[in-house]
């Protein structure tokens, strides 16, 4: 676990968890600790391996994004019958102390927990 996410990350991956963070804020507008947030409680149950990890096929904004527009998302298909356009499923936005409506920062802790292992 690091300061900032509740995965098991060693330092090449930390930086890939923090480029997709870095997605997040510059394109969606949101705050550094929202944009942590969901990419926490979207990848919290996965166990990523060191640097290069599976994901790293992908460019950062590839696993960024569906933390802010809805898992799966990124995989649809286009519409691409005349004036049709798939609509983007936001998530709730932040509430006023910077994080997501009933989406807690998630602590090692509470990870550990949930995860039985503590």
């Amino acid at each position: 676990m690091t300061a900032e996410f509740v995965l098991d990350l060693d330092e090449g991956m930390l930086e890939y968890f923090r480029d997709m963070a870095d997605v997040l804020v510059d394109r969606c507008g949101i705050s550094r600790p929202e944009a942590v947030a969901r990419i926490n409680r979207q990848y919290a149950d996965l166990e990523i391996a060191p640097y290069p990890d599976l994901m790293c096929h992908e460019a950062p904004e590839f696993w960024a994004l569906p933390a802010y527009y809805g898992r799966g998302d990124h995989l649809l298909p286009p519409d691409r019958r005349p004036g049709r356009r798939r609509p983007h499923r936001l998530l709730p936005p932040a509430g006023p102390s910077g994080t997501c409506p009933g989406l807690a920062l998630l602590d090692a802790a509470a990870v550990t927990a949930a995860r039985g292992r503590g």
